[in-house]
This record gives structure tokens, C-alpha cells and sequence, in this order.
């Protein structure tokens, strides 16, 4: 998937699938799925690292793993999050986290908010490097928000989301992620917008959705309401690990088998001792067989 292909998208009302992916093995099974798009989102502090927000995050933790999903993603589009503080400290220290982002693999960035931000994100677009903003509930900003609430709900701040909205597609952002705001806003702002808008606890109205992988597949702790669980991962791999421990502990596992032929130790013809050598006395030396190593 390409930049082109988000707009070409919303002409005909075809839905754009985003999912976060932080490592390599997860990202290798989202680019052999048929997702659209994936994000490093900096919600890897909390699933990752174990912090109990995104502003944990730093440039480079954000590149690390970006580098690390840019391995396994080739064929579909990598957005990386711009991490807490990032974008705030003037321009040249906020290019040079787009330069180590983009270094990284990142084929764009995503900033939350517009306050502050816009002659930054109009630099960046300028520079070639695609923006996607983002709306409503921006984590970043939690310790201001007071909480993990819907944004959006009185008609003063649905109408500074929507202008917010408006600016950011002024300012060249390629799409928008909104974040938990009531759906009739989402709608209208979708609406209203000729970029793409992508929902995340908005509603189905939007052009597309994203969710964080860990929570689509049940594997961290207790998601928020608006996330569908595709598989109860948790259990699912605790139930695997029991087994193997009580395998292990009533010698199940590894399976005891007898030998066949092909695995009996190897025999090598050479050099003998002091006694003769071995192929003069016509015997051979046994060697055992290392196990193969995973490497």
C-alpha cells in the first residue's frame, strides 16, 4: 500500500484496515495478513516496556522498533508515532526524529494535536515525509485531559476538533486518525474531509479503523470497550506454556523414542593411537552427534 492508495480509497468508500505492530515476528504475520496499513504506535511503551502511559516513549525507542517492523513489513504502508515532546522542542530537534524515524523505515509520521504544531507539520510535509494527524483523544496528553475520556462531546470542543481537522488537512497531512469522539462527529468530519479518516473508538462511519494489535488478539490485559478481541491470546498461550511445564515435569516431553538407523551416532574413520591406527585395525571411532542449533 502507498500514500496514493489512501485517497484512492475514499473515493469509492473502500475501508482502510491500520494495526500496531512493535517487533518483527508480530509485524511479519501483519504483513502476510491482508491489513493495509501498519503503525509503530507509541502505545509501545505501555505493551512493550510496561509503562502506564505512551509518554514513556522516546525517538529512540521509537526507532528501534520501527526498524525492527521494517524488517518483516515490505508491501504495505509504515507509519511511525512521533513520541511525547518530540515535535515541541522547535524545528531541527523535530526533523531530526522524522530523519532518525524515517532512517529507521518509517514511510511517515503520526503527530497528535495541531496547537503548537502546525509550522512543524507543514515543514515536514514540505521535506517529503508524509503526515497523518490526530484528533480527539490524543495519549500524549492524557496528564492535561485528566484521563482516557471521549473527546468532543459539547459543541465548543466538537467544533475546535473539526476546524483542527480541517487545518490539518490544509497543512498536507495525507490522513487523520480520530480518536475516541462521538460517531455523528467522526461522520461529519469524515465527511467533510478529503483525506482519509481512520477511527479508533469513533464509530463506523469513518473511512477505516485501527486498533492495537495486543488488544485485537487478547494479549494485554483489559482492552478498552470499543475493541473486538479476535482470539483470547492470553489464554490461549498461558494454556501452552502450562503444558509445557507439566510435560516437562512428568517427563513427556521431549519424547522418549528408540533410535533409528539415520540417528545412530555417526562413525568416521580416524588417525589411531598408540595401539594401531583405527584403519589398520579395522575399527572406527564413534562420534556423537551435536543437536543442530538454532542461530
Amino acid at each position: 500500500m502507498k500514500i496514493t492508495d489512501f485517497y484512492n480509497y475514499k473515493k469509492p468508500g473502500r475501508k482502510i484496515s491500520m494495526i500496531t505492530a512493535y517487533d518483527y515476528t508480530l509485524a511479519a504475520l501483519a504483513a502476510e495478513s491482508a491489513v493495509d496499513c501498519v503503525l509503530v504506535g507509541d502505545s509501545l511503551a505501555m505493551v512493550m516496556h510496561g509503562h502506564d502511559s505512551t509518554i514513556a516513549a522516546t525517538t529512540d525507542m521509537m526507532a528501534l522498533h520501527t526498524a525492527a517492523v521494517a524488517r518483516a513489513v515490505k508491501n504495505k504502508l509504515l507509519v511511525s508515532d512521533m513520541p511525547f515532546l518530540s515535535a515541541r522542542k522547535g524545528l531541527p530537534p523535530a526533523m531530526e526524529a522524522v530523519e532518525k524515524l524515517a532512517r529507521a523505515g518509517a514511510q511517515a509520521v503520526k503527530i497528535e494535536g495541531l496547537e503548537g504544531h502546525g509550522e512543524i507539520i507543514s515543514h515536514i510535509v514540505k521535506s517529503d515525509m508524509p503526515v497523518m494527524g490526530h484528533l480527539g483523544l490524543t495519549p500524549q496528553s492524557i496528564n492535561k485531559l485528566g484521563g482516557y475520556r471521549t473527546q468532543g462531546r459539547d459543541r465548543a470542543s466538537a467544533d475546535m476538533i473539526t476546524d483542527q481537522a480541517l487545518e490539518l488537512e490544509r497543512l498536507g497531512c495525507f490522513a487523520l486518525v480520530l480518536e475516541c469522539v462521538p460517531e455523528k462527529l467522526a461522520e461529519k468530519i469524515t465527511s467533510l474531509l478529503k483525506i482519509p479518516v481512520i477511527g479508533i473508538g469513533a464509530g463506523p462511519f469513518t473511512d477505516g479503523q485501527v486498533l492495537v494489535m495486543h488488544d485485537l488478539l487478547g494479549l494485554y490485559g483489559e482492552p478498552p470497550s470499543f475493541v473486538k478481541r479476535y482470539l483470547d491470546g492470553r489464554r490461549l498461550v498461558v494454556e501452552a506454556l502450562n503444558n509445557f511445564d507439566g510435560e516437562v515435569k512428568n517427563s513427556v516431553f521431549p519424547e522418549k523414542k528408540p533410535r533409528t538407523f539415520s540417528e545412530q551416532p555417526a562413525k568416521v574413520r580416524g588417525e589411531g593411537n598408540d595401539h594401531g591406527n583405527s584403519e589398520r585395525n579395522g575399527e572406527v571411532a564413534e562420534v556423537p552427534r551435536e543437536p543442530a542449533l538454532r542461530r
